[in-house]
């Protein structure tokens, strides 16, 4: 059983338990809903507390994080390789392979899950909240919460600079300038299920770009999304006449280059939401992408042909 605790400081003496945990915890009102009827789910000094009770200054605030809800992830049969870079109690980093999406799909009802390998892996209680979602195609760094808090309090951090997230990306051709940003608003594409496009009518996106070389009529790009739209980096990249090598949605469809958008989540700068710990993580490129450009890449960058 997880918890937090939060020790009062004496400007905040005589405030409630409940002012506590949203004010300081940002615990939301339906989870401190649950933990009023949870066993012990808010302590005060290792005492049972009330949410009305009176808080002083020294009082140590204990609050469960766990989830209570019966499974409900069927496990993916493997091995399926899904390396963790990074965990704690709270959350895990993961290193997804292409060909997994990150839950189960009405479109995609066969595709292995990375909520399925997990639970294969861990046991099928284990609890899965994905903070950053990536493609079935896109590789590399991937955040799960173990816990509603914690995804609740990633994702209010996700597109701030308490979560930052790079990419690395091949595309067609070569982008002028060759540094920018890209702000052009995101939609639903009317002529197809899944596509999305550039429409003035759509959500706010910006990705800011950057290239770090070129060969063959192929460029490696520093992507960094400032927002999160469903195939954000793909839909810009292809908007400006560069798309990713491999975008079939996108692009053109070559298998024999590779046969995914190529794209890659390789870097993160994260707080962690409970330690205040600053994790900086790194996913190293993966085999398909490497062979694109491999004199532009440096020995750190790229992934071993097993990854």
């Amino acid at each position: 059983m997880e918890t937090i605790s939060y020790t009062l400081p004496p400007e905040q003496d005589g405030a409630t338990v409940r002012h506590i945990l949203k004010a300081a915890l940002h615990v939301s009102s339906h989870a401190i809903s649950r933990l009023t009827r949870t066993e012990n789910g808010i302590r005060v000094n290792g005492i049972h507390a009330r949410t009305v009770d009176i808080l002083h200054t020294g009082d140590v605030l204990e609050v469960e994080t766990s989830d209570h809800r019966p499974p409900r992830v069927r496990p993916t049969p493997g091995p399926w390789p899904l390396p963790i870079v990074w965990e704690d109690g709270h959350l895990l980093v993961v290193n997804k392979p292409a060909g997994m999406t990150a839950h189960a799909s009405n479109f995609l009802p066969d595709t292995p899950t990375v909520a399925g390998a997990l639970a294969w892996q861990r046991g099928a209680d284990f609890v899965f909240h994905p903070v950053n979602r990536l493609d079935k195609g896109t590789t590399g760094l991937m955040v799960v919460a173990k816990s509603g808090y914690i995804h609740d309090r990633l994702r209010y951090a996700l597109h701030t600079e308490r979560f930052c997230r790079e990419y690395r990306a091949v595309c067609i051709g070569c982008p002028d300038p060759k540094s920018g940003t890209i702000d052009a608003p995101i939609g639903r594409d009317p002529n197809s299920v899944v596509g999305r496009c550039v429409r003035p009518d759509g959500a706010r996106a910006v990705t800011h770009y950057e290239v770090l070389g070129r060969s063959n009529g192929l460029s490696l790009l520093r992507l960094r999304p400032e927002t999160g739209r469903t195939h954000q980096l793909r839909v810009h990249m292809a908007s400006i006449g560069c798309p990713l090598a491999g975008d079939w949605l996108y692009g053109e469809e070559d298998p024999d280059l590779i046969p995914r958008p190529a794209l890659h989540a390789y870097a993160l700068d994260l707080d962690h939401p409970v330690t205040g710990e600053h994790l900086s993580l790194t996913a190293p490129i993966p085999a398909d992408m490497a062979r694109l450009a491999p004199e532009l890449l440096t020995e750190t960058e790229c992934a071993s042909e097993e990854i």
